[in-house]
This record gives structure tokens, sequence and C-alpha cells, in this order.
């Protein structure tokens, strides 16, 4: 499956997307940020695909958006209406992807690749990662989504350092930072990130909806309660909890009914 420059692959339950402009550090062009919910909705429907990791080819993640398309728009006011417009929703059907996103980072990750990293569930990186955000450096006003985006992993201080500044941070200071999940030997990254695939592919693909409804809601400010309780009823009724409890009782693996529709 392709949206070339956009790359998906299959191995069993685990699909991985590559963004495949290594000659260019996997800029995104405005056509590539259009063509992205397009080629994540089927996976998004398909019940073979339990998680979703994301990353580039070669030795770099994103190194944002393809700076040549920033003013290409039709509206001398606001030229870059359009590419914001498909930006955004490339951002929101990645961040609505109703399965697990896991970003595995190596090398550049700046502007517009910490807006993909950020929009993944978690995200590995080796050692070789740099992160940066970068509008301060060309006058861009950074969008109210996105800025949430980074509140809600490093928080307020961090947010106006990085956009203040637009200065690159090392994978070190992105780990303790927020911005990184976990750090791991560039020889074993791609191991450990499938690994961890397969452990998020064995569990309850409900509990896993339903932890990422439940966790937007409440960084929306709502209480999370109306979403528990729908996805609550809903493992009753798939037989996912009554599964999880035999299996338990069992001391075997679970096989959630649920995850193999």
């Amino acid at each position: 499956m392709t949206g070339e420059p956009l790359v998906v692959t299959r191995d069993g339950s685990v699909a991985v997307l590559t963004i495949d402009r290594p000659e260019k550090r996997n800029a995104m062009t405005a056509a590539m940020w259009a063509a992205l919910p397009g080629v994540l909705e089927p996976l998004a429907h398909d019940p073979g695909v339990r998680v979703l990791v994301v990353t580039g080819a070669g030795p770099s993640f994103c190194a944002g958006a393809d700076i040549s398309d920033l003013l290409s728009g039709p509206d001398p006011a606001d030229p870059m209406a359009d590419v914001r417009r498909d930006n955004l929703a490339a951002q929101a059907a990645l961040r609505d992807f109703p399965k697990p996103t896991l970003a595995m980072i190596r090398g550049h990750c700046i502007g517009g690749g910490v807006e993909i990293a950020a929009c993944c569930d978690l995200r590995f990186a080796d050692p070789s990662a740099v992160f940066g955000v970068t509008p301060a450096k060309v006058g861009i006003v950074y969008t109210p989504s996105s800025t949430k985006a980074l509140i809600d992993l490093v928080g307020p201080a961090m947010t106006k350092y990085l956009l203040f500044s637009g200065e690159l941070i090392d994978t070190p200071t992105a780990l303790r930072a927020g911005l990184v999940d976990q750090v791991v030997p560039a020889d074993d990254l791609e191991h450990e990130v499938r690994r961890f695939a397969d452990v998020l592919a064995s569990r309850s693909a409900l509990t896993q909806r339903s932890t990422k409804a439940v966790v937007a809601d409440l960084t929306e400010g709502g209480n999370g309660e109306r979403v528990a309780t729908r996805w609550y009823r809903e493992t009753i009724a798939a037989g996912e909890l009554a599964e999880g409890v035999a299996a338990f009782a069992e001391r075997r693996p679970p096989r959630f009914p649920w995850a193999e529709k």
C-alpha cells in the first residue's frame, strides 16, 4: 500500500507507515499532508491491523514541512491557508487513529516531524534523534492544536522554550521533558518497537480504544465518565471482559473475541 512517498507495509497485525523521502530528510510536501488521512483511513477500518508504527526512511524521521510549499497558496493574504488546512487534517487523522500508534524516531524530528510524533500515542527514539519546533525561525504563528499537543507532552514552559527559540534538543533532553517515552540503542530500536507492538497487539483492543477515548476526553476538559461507561458496556457485550477473566483464572493467554473480528 502506498500514497507515495507515504508507504505502508504490513507484518501480521502491525502496520508500518514510512515517510519515504530520504533525500529531503523526509520533509512533508503539501501533497503528502493532503494524502495522509486517505492513507490512514483503510488501516483504521482494517480489523487485521492492531498497531500502527510511524517512521521515516533512512537516517531521519521527518525534517518538517517542505518550506517551498509554505508560500504557494493562491491567496496572497494567506498563502499558507491550504497547507495549514491539510496539515491540521493530517494531524487530526493520526491523533484520532483508533488503534495504538508508535513513532519510531531516528535523526531529525523537526517542525512538522514533531507534530507527527506528538500525534502518536508513544514515541521511541534512538540516541541520534534531535528535536526542534522552528516557527520562530520563519515567522509562522503555530496553530493552537499543535501548541496544545506540545503542552500536553512537555508542559507550558518547555513548549515556550521550543517555540520561542527554535533550538534543537537532543534525545536525553527530550526524554527528560516528556517528548520521548523510550530511548533505545540504535541497533535495537526496530526490534524493541516491534516487540512492544506485538505486546500491544496481544492485549484487549477494546481496552486500548477506551483508553484513547477517555484520555482524549479528559485532556479536552471532560470527566471521562460518559465515554468510559460506553466502552465498559461494549467490553461486556463483546465478551472481552469474560475472556480476560477466564484466561487469567486458567493461566493462559487471552483470545479476545473483539480483536479477532
